[in-house]
């Protein structure tokens, strides 16, 4: 069974930095996809990166602040977020997928919360 769990989020001010971690169990990062969304109060949610096979995409809104990245060795899927601005408010949900690139991904940990103030 796969899980997922975010850790990380919190309040920051804008200008700040913060680094999401995603500790899976039950998958493994070799030939998968991963990847971080956010959602904001009353907004869809979005794609914020995602990684596989080593390559990368990231949201136009988030590109040069943000940074995903994985340790193998530990299962671990990281989002290193700074510069962060008030817009980057949301709640920060980690996925995982067998797929390479899915448009819907199969598996969703229970969200961290990130806080940007002005």
């Amino acid at each position: 069974q796969v899980q997922l769990v975010e850790s990380g989020g919190g309040s920051v001010q804008a200008g700040g930095s913060l680094r999401l971690s995603c500790a899976a169990s039950g998958f493994t990062y070799s030939s998968r996809c991963m990847g971080w969304f956010r959602q904001a109060p009353g907004k869809e949610r979005e794609g914020v990166a995602q990684i596989s096979t080593g390559s990368t995409w990231y949201a136009d809104s988030v590109k040069g602040r943000f940074t995903i990245s994985q340790d193998k060795a530990r299962n671990t899927l990281y989002l290193q977020m700074n510069s962060l601005k008030p817009e980057d408010t949301a709640m920060y949900y980690c996925a995982a997928d067998f797929r390479p690139w899915p448009g819907v991904y199969a598996y969703w940990g229970q969200g961290t919360q990130v806080t940007v103030s002005s």
